[in-house]
C-alpha cells in the first residue's frame, strides 16, 4: 500500500504561455480519484473559481508517467517503440522495447497531474500564484 501524499497540479496557460504550481490535499485532492485523461474538472478544486481544466497527463509515484491508452490505475509494461515513453537511439528507430507506464486513471499513487485551461475566470493568474513579471534589460549603447 503506497503513503497517501500530496498531489501537485501542473496548470498550463496557453495565453500567457506559462505553467503553474498547486498543491492539494485533503478533500480536494479526493475529488480528482477516478479521474481520466481528457476528462474535465471545474477550477473550484484548485482555489480558481470561474476556471475549467482538462486532465492531459501526469506521473505515479515512481516517475511513471500516465498513459492515455491503459484503462487501468496502476501500473503496467508495453512494448513500445519510438514514440511516448520511449526515445530509441539513433540507428535503432525500429526496436522496440518494454517500459513501464501508469494507467490513465488518478489514484492514490498518482503524485502530478497535469492539466490545461479550457475556461478562463475572472482572477488574473500571475497575480493569484505571487509571481512578479520579469524586468526587461535595458541595453546601455556607449557612444564614443
Amino acid at each position: 500500500m503506497v503513503k497517501t501524499k500530496n498531489i501537485r497540479i501542473v496548470i498550463a496557460d496557453s495565453k500567457l504561455k506559462r505553467t503553474f504550481k498547486k498543491e492539494l490535499e485533503g478533500a480536494d485532492k479526493d475529488q480528482l480519484y477516478n479521474k481520466k485523461i481528457g476528462d474535465k474538472f471545474r477550477g473550484e478544486v484548485v482555489g480558481l473559481t470561474g476556471f475549467e481544466f482538462e486532465i492531459t497527463g501526469g506521473s505515479d509515484h515512481s516517475g511513471f508517467p500516465m498513459a492515455k491508452q491503459v484503462e487501468a490505475a496502476g501500473r503496467v509494461k508495453l512494448l513500445l517503440s519510438n514514440g511516448f515513453g520511449h526515445k530509441a537511439k539513433r540507428g535503432f528507430r525500429s526496436v522496440r522495447q518494454k517500459k513501464g507506464v501508469a494507467g490513465n486513471t488518478i489514484s492514490e499513487r498518482t503524485t502530478q497531474v497535469n492539466c490545461k485551461i479550457i475556461k478562463w475566470g475572472s482572477i488574473d493568474l500571475m497575480e493569484h500564484f505571487g509571481i512578479k513579471p520579469k524586468e526587461e534589460k535595458k541595453e546601455v549603447i556607449a557612444t564614443a
